[in-house]
């Protein structure tokens, strides 16, 4: 067979996505022939550059309300929709990632020119509005239900996700794939787990589905019991003042650390610092912070959403939050910090993701989904 070229097409995103989009193409690359990217804001910035694909830049200005929300929205949308026709030519089957879910201007165009989609879920923008108790929840859980629809394929990173996302209705075009591998060389133990002071890390986007200010509102409960652990806080997002408001409310940036967001050449050094990182996320598909942090030696506790649960096996390779309210959290980060034999833990993870998450692994799924999608 012949190979395929691929057009990937996110909405416009940031730097939290940059990471996620590079793995995809990573593995694309090995098996397809052209890569066509349309993407926008940081997300084009850090692709542009890129002599593996093809990329084509749109940007877009997210409104200070909904009228102006929407509207550029639509504007947006409208952008993608005339690149992806300009360049449909040269692309064999498109892959809807980021944001992919809601595009159904895009996705109208490109079954207009009759081209195989495959929608590939990063997250649910569904979800994450619904967490965030957005007004437009409601349109975008029909935007979406459109684009499934319309789609040939969907691609989840667990079956767990069916369920949790209310995607039952499509379950004979689901397949699930991790596009998820790590370069074990920068990933790895530098900093033996027992040198490692007490030290509690959340890192990522500031977001209302991510859970964030659950966890900075954990931080006084915790430091009531033990007040000789640390934290850091690392990334960026519409929550940033919040967050450091109630830090200064609290008194508490003498045992906060603020990073900003974290590049990700410096990644593992942070997570070697660390004695146990936190995801108390209300929505996920499988985050990448969650298999780094595994491959440092450093155990993860987080909510048993998306594919997490599929990873973590509660007191064997992580540890599973009941809920991701501050009082629970902060109950189990003290539970985490004392329990026994953590080491094993430890060694638990490690081998979990240097079997399971290769770069040869994820390369040979997405070549069977892709190439049975156009046969």
């Amino acid at each position: 067979m012949k190979k395929i070229n691929v057009g990937i097409l996110t909405f416009p995103i940031s730097e939290a996505g940059n990471v996620p989009l590079l793995n995809l193409i990573d593995v694309l690359y090995h098996f397809s022939g052209d890569i066509y990217l349309i993407t926008g804001n940081a997300g084009y910035d850090f692709f542009k550059g890129n002599e593996k694909i093809h990329a084509y830049g749109v940007e877009h200005e997210s409104g200070a309300n909904v009228v102006t929300r929407v509207v550029n929205f639509i504007y947006t949308q409208l952008k993608i929709s005339y690149t992806l026709a300009k360049i449909d030519r040269n692309v064999d089957l498109w892959i809807f990632f980021i944001g992919g879910d809601y595009l159904v201007l895009p996705m109208l165009t490109a079954k207009l020119l009759r081209k195989n989609v495959v929608l590939a879920f990063a997250a649910s923008s569904v979800q994450m509005l619904k967490s965030a108790n957005d007004s437009l929840f409601k349109p975008t859980e029909i935007l979406s239900k459109i684009n499934c629809t319309l789609s040939n394929k969907i691609i989840l990173y667990s079956e767990n996700l069916i369920k949790e996302w209310n995607l039952e209705r499509y379950r004979n075009k689901i397949c699930t794939a991790y596009k998820h591998f790590l370069d074990f060389d920068k990933f790895k133990m530098k900093k033996k787990f027992d040198e490692r002071e007490n030290f509690v890390g959340y890192i990522g986007r500031f977001s209302e589905e991510k859970g964030t200010l659950n966890f900075v509102e954990a931080i006084p409960r915790i430091l009531d019991e033990r007040g000789e652990i640390r934290f850091l806080i690392g990334g960026a997002g519409q929550l940033q003042d919040k967050i450091e408001e109630y830090l200064d409310e609290k008194n508490l940036n003498d045992k906060v650390k603020l990073t900003g967001w974290v590049p990700h050449d410096e990644l593992p050094d942070y997570l070697n610092e660390l004695k146990l990182v936190v995801l108390p996320s209300y929505t996920e598909g499988l985050p990448n912070i969650l298999l780094e942090a595994m491959a440092c030696g450093t155990p993860v506790l987080a909510t048993p959403v998306g594919a997490i649960p599929d990873v973590i096996k509660d007191g064997k390779t992580g540890f599973i939050l009941e809920n991701n309210s501050p009082e629970c959290i902060a109950k189990n980060i003290l539970n985490v910090l004392t329990y026994p034999n953590l080491d094993k833990i430890v060694k638990s993870t490690r081998e979990l993701v240097e079997k399971e998450f290769t770069y040869k692994a994820a390369v040979e799924r997405y070549r069977e989904i892709l190439e049975g999608t156009l046969k």
